[in-house]
């Protein structure tokens, strides 16, 4: 029976991965997209985004079958109760890559030495996404620790487009519309970055029995 739950708990975490690599495929495809002024590449990210949400539920599923058919000890229950909130926010990044496309597609192929900034913001993005899920396949203490403090340099970057985007509205007020769109952008690389965050956090209470809000 052990050795069953245990085959099980494995497919989850690869289950997870796979989420996790689309949800960094959405991201990228929709940074690339912003950089190279190609909104077709923003068109290739709702197919993916609809794979997310099928993942969601495919794991929900799986994380329900186990607590109920099992009886996990204390740390297999952490682990599962973990998936559970982590494909919460993994969806969530989906959702707003997909938002951040749509935008996108809105601009059509306008392209700015402001994308770049807004490129390498996506590019730390990812990364957090990224070693989140890795963090929780490998029961990575430090590598959770190290999502939750790479937050900052997230906004940072934020805070660095905003102040660009801002003196761009005051040069040319013509702009305005362009870059509070860039602006939302920004704001939603911002938002994955928090997820990935939480995700890191769901791991260190998967690893401690601790979470930060408890």
């Amino acid at each position: 029976m052990r050795s069953r739950f245990g085959e099980q708990l494995a497919l989850l975490k690869k289950e997870l991965i796979e989420m996790g690599a689309l949800c960094e495929e959405v991201i990228a495809l929709a940074a690339k997209s912003l950089t190279e002024g190609d909104s077709r590449l923003a068109s290739r990210v709702a197919p993916i985004d609809a794979e997310i949400d099928q993942k969601e539920r495919g794991i929900e599923s799986m994380c329900l079958k186990l607590l109920l058919q099992q009886q996990p000890v204390a740390r297999d229950l952490r682990q599962i109760s973990a998936a559970l909130k982590m494909i919460t926010d993994m969806e969530r990044i989906g959702d707003q890559a997909e938002d951040i496309s749509e935008i996108i597609d809105y601009l059509g192929d306008r392209r700015s030495d402001d994308t770049l900034l807004l490129g390498e913001m996506a590019e730390s993005a990812v990364k957090m996404v990224t070693e989140s899920v890795d963090a929780f396949v490998k029961s990575d203490l430090e590598l959770a620790k190290k999502v939750v403090a790479d937050d900052d340099i997230v906004d940072d970057y934020f805070d660095r487009v905003k102040r660009q985007l801002i003196k761009r509205i005051t040069d040319a007020p013509s702009d305005g519309e362009y870059a509070l769109d860039l602006l939302m952008i920004a704001k939603y690389f911002e938002r994955i970055a928090d997820h990935a965050v939480n995700i890191a956090e769901w791991v260190i209470f998967s690893v401690t029995g601790v979470h930060k809000e408890g």
